[in-house]
């Protein structure tokens, strides 16, 4: 038996139809996983061979029942979930008001919470076990500048995933984070001029700048039979950004 195999298991992975979430993605269908995508729009070109697709605005407040109750409808056998889809809208703090609060906390903390719920609804109606990775950020635990409704929604999904699976434990579903350092994305490729990456690099032990890639065998492992003993912790991908203080000078 091949403990990272998901050859038996269909995956939903909100965000994912570009960056961390599209590799992951590609990452459990690699593995064998039946995967739904989604995305906010319409579907887009270079989404994994096999992979079904669904669009919707997770900020809505009842879109996360809605897009679970869909992927259940495409792969009834669904038992994992990649809560990935968030966003960045911060300014800085004291031009921040409440319609950034408002729109970071819904997409980033609120979606998650009802998007966890509605699925382990669907597995516990169902009988079956699963699996579960909410995608959080190194900035759940170091704050960065301009950043603070952002770093706020990644604490928060830090002690959700915690609280989740020790809320879900009982039912036979796992819960687990990813929290990604600095990757290489569309959001943040704007910000990655070559004088700051050759900043960044110096700080990072791996000397450089992670891609989207770098998540996708974390996010299998916690997902896979490989991870049976393991819930409620926070993996942290950021190639070393968060272990030493100061960096190279």
């Amino acid at each position: 038996m091949n403990p990272f195999s998901l050859a038996s298991s269909a995956a939903l992975v909100t965000g994912s139809s570009h960056g961390i979430g599209r590799a992951i993605a590609q990452g459990l269908r690699a593995a064998g996983a039946a995967v739904v995508c989604h995305g906010r729009a319409a579907a887009p070109s270079g989404l994994p061979d096999g992979c079904d697709y669904l669009a919707k605005d997770l900020a809505d407040v009842a879109a996360p029942a809605e897009l679970v109750a869909g992927a259940f409808a495409l792969r009834p056998g669904l038992d994992l979930l990649v809560s990935n889809a968030g966003g960045f809208f911060d300014r800085a703090f004291f031009d921040c008001g409440a319609a950034e609060w408002d729109r970071t906390m819904d997409l980033n903390v609120r979606a998650t919470y009802f998007l966890v719920q509605a699925f382990a609804r669907e597995l516990r109606a169902r009988g079956r076990t699963g699996a579960v990775v909410i995608v959080s950020s190194t900035n759940g635990f170091q704050s960065e500048e301009d950043s603070t409704i952002y770093d706020t929604s990644k604490g928060a999904l830090v002690m959700m995933t915690r609280s989740l699976a020790q809320a879900l434990a009982p039912h036979g579903i796992r819960v687990n984070g990813l929290a990604p350092g600095l990757i290489r994305t569309p959001l943040t490729a704007p910000g990655l001029d070559p004088a700051k990456c050759a900043h960044y690099e110096k700080k990072i032990l791996q000397a450089r700048i992670g891609e989207a890639e770098d998540c996708a065998g974390p996010a299998l492992f916690l997902l896979s039979p490989a991870a049976a003993y393991v819930t409620g912790q926070v993996l942290v991908v950021d190639g070393g950004l968060t272990v030493g203080q100061i960096g190279k000078p």
